[in-house]
């Protein structure tokens, strides 16, 4: 039976990521043991390891320098299979416009954006004719991805379709390097990074919790990869 961490950073509804999580496994007919854990003991002896999280970057940068950014770059090092959704996966990056001083994991080169709110403004005060007059910011609901190259992970599960997805987010991951990026979203005039990929990590800006039956196969990869 595989054992996953999913990582307590003391923030978010990890519980919507746990049944999630089972049902995944139950559909997959992967069995494992979830556990909510903040402890780097722990999450240094699962199989896998799953960081969720909605929340302020500069918590997440406060909880990984107490321990948990040592024992997830090791992990993330040694092969662990590693999956960051939404929080989790900007914690990747070095740093956030979100909380100026606070460090990532540093796992990738590259700085979380925020989604610019002067672009988001109301249909009167945006330029006539333009496609995102009225958008909103937060970014919350439902968009449809695009695969933008092959992909070798969970991601699969998306394989020659463009699936819709649940996101709620103000910032999004910009890595240094573009190829890092395996999905994108677009939301008025912002080309979202919707997804990341590389050797043993995938991460989405995206809920797969929230994400009804394409989450589900996502999770469903992930534990049976």
């Amino acid at each position: 039976m595989q054992a996953i961490a999913l990582v307590d950073f003391g923030m978010g509804n990890l519980r919507s990521v746990e049944r999630a999580l089972l049902q995944a496994a139950g559909d997959a007919g992967a069995p494992c043991a979830v556990t909510r854990t903040g402890d780097p003991d722990v999450i240094a002896r699962a199989d896998k390891v799953v960081v969720p999280g909605q929340g302020a970057f500069r918590d997440c940068a406060a909880a990984l320098a107490n321990g948990l950014g040592e024992v997830l770059r090791e992990q993330i090092r040694k092969g662990t299979p590693y999956l960051g959704i939404c929080l989790g996966m900007q914690a990747l990056l070095d740093a956030s416009e979100e909380a100026e001083g606070a460090r990532g994991l540093g796992v990738f080169p590259g700085v979380v954006k925020r989604l610019t709110p002067e672009l988001g403004a109301p249909a009167a005060s945006a330029p006539a004719g333009e496609p995102w007059a009225g958008i909103k910011i937060p970014h919350m609901g439902w968009n449809r991805v695009a695969i933008t190259r092959e992909v070798r992970g969970p991601l699969r599960a998306f394989a020659g379709e463009d699936p819709f997805v649940y996101f709620v987010h103000s910032y999004h991951a910009v890595p240094a390097d573009p190829t890092l990026v395996a999905a994108t979203t677009q939301h008025g005039p912002h080309r979202i990074t919707a997804a990341i990929e590389r050797d043993n990590v995938t991460a989405t800006q995206f809920h797969p919790e929230k994400s009804q039956d394409a989450g589900l196969r996502l999770l469903v990869r992930f534990l049976d990869g």
